[in-house]
């Protein structure tokens, strides 16, 4: 059994006055990062143009970039392959336009992805309906999906290296959005959905309702499927801990791990215990006990060993 745990590495200086308050609330949890060997990678988003969870994710199935890809470029397939109505090539590659909400920033423009949007399946076929046409006369194929993104062929003169909607959500759309002569159609042709979808009637509703506007469209992936294997089948992911860590609200990460402590990890200590993956904001740790490892405990310092990759010095 793995554990995957997103959010659950906070920065050092966080990390380091969190310690007490991590051994109290969360003692289980505790003693399996006192006895584990732990596997530090470095996950930063600047290089992989994800998040270090998606970029666990994509790892553990196995994807590895090629030239001109970067980690992000694996979502596109993954995505996809959760799909009932997805006909993708083993070879083929996978781009994807996720439905988005994008606003001006302090930083330039601010980005919510779709899972924060709450699309319905009638709003996303209508959505599509309005601009498949604007995409085929740039030279972009559109295909419809049951998710709320969208498949997208592109010019073979366009092969960007995009970021996760997710990363951008955390950071900047000014921060990933393709600059170069290339994208000039992409950027082109979203300037023409954002004005079609303006006054469109299903933004109209989703104001009555509350509800943000879809108004503009995040490409990436660009992977293929054959870069992928299987998800692994042995591994719960709970991402309690994610929404406190993002906002550094440290006493509602507390209050989650005293969840966890409650509700996963005490149950999972009556048995054998569990590989676990921490991430962070830049970082991510892969643990596991070793069986020699229970005789670490006898040796002087040993159960303080994990302090160093938890809370490293600047």
């Amino acid at each position: 059994m793995r554990i995957v745990l997103p959010g659950a590495l906070p920065d050092p200086r966080e990390a380091r006055e969190l310690i007490p308050y991590l051994q109290k609330t969360a003692p289980t949890l505790f003693g399996w990062l006192e006895h584990a060997q732990a596997r530090i990678l470095d996950a930063d988003p600047a290089g992989t143009g994800c998040t270090p969870f998606e970029y666990w994710q994509l790892r553990a199935r196995g994807f590895e970039p090629e030239d001109g890809q970067n980690f992000a470029t694996g979502l596109g397939p993954m995505r996809a392959s959760a799909l009932q109505n997805a006909s993708v090539a083993p070879d083929d590659a996978v781009w994807l336009a996720e439905l988005v909400h994008v606003s001006p920033s302090r930083d330039g423009a601010a980005l919510l992805p779709a899972r924060e949007l709450s699309i319905t399946h009638e709003q996303s076929v209508a959505l599509f309906a309005s601009v498949r046409e604007s995409f085929a006369d740039a030279g972009f194929m559109l295909h419809e999906t049951d998710g709320d993104f969208w498949r997208v062929e592109l010019p073979d003169s366009f092969r960007p290296q995009c970021a996760s909607p997710v990363l951008v959500s955390l950071t900047s759309v000014n921060d990933w959005w393709p600059q170069g002569m290339d994208a000039r159609p992409w950027r082109k042709l979203v300037n023409e959905v954002q004005m079609l979808w303006f006054d469109h009637p299903v933004n109209q509703q989703r104001y009555q309702q509350g509800l943000l506007p879809v108004n503009s469209l995040w490409l990436y992936g660009g992977g293929r499927p054959e870069q992928l294997r299987s998800a692994p089948s042995d591994v719960q992911v709970h991402g309690t801990l994610l929404a406190a860590s993002v906002a550094q609200d440290w006493a509602g990460w507390i209050a989650a791990l005293g969840e966890l402590e409650a509700g996963v990890f005490l149950p999972l200590a009556r048995h054998e215990t569990p590989k676990l993956v921490l991430t962070g904001r830049t970082r991510l740790v892969e643990l596991e006990t070793a069986r020699w490892n229970k005789w670490k405990q006898w040796l002087p310092g040993s159960r303080e060993a994990w302090r160093k990759w938890w809370s490293p010095p600047n």
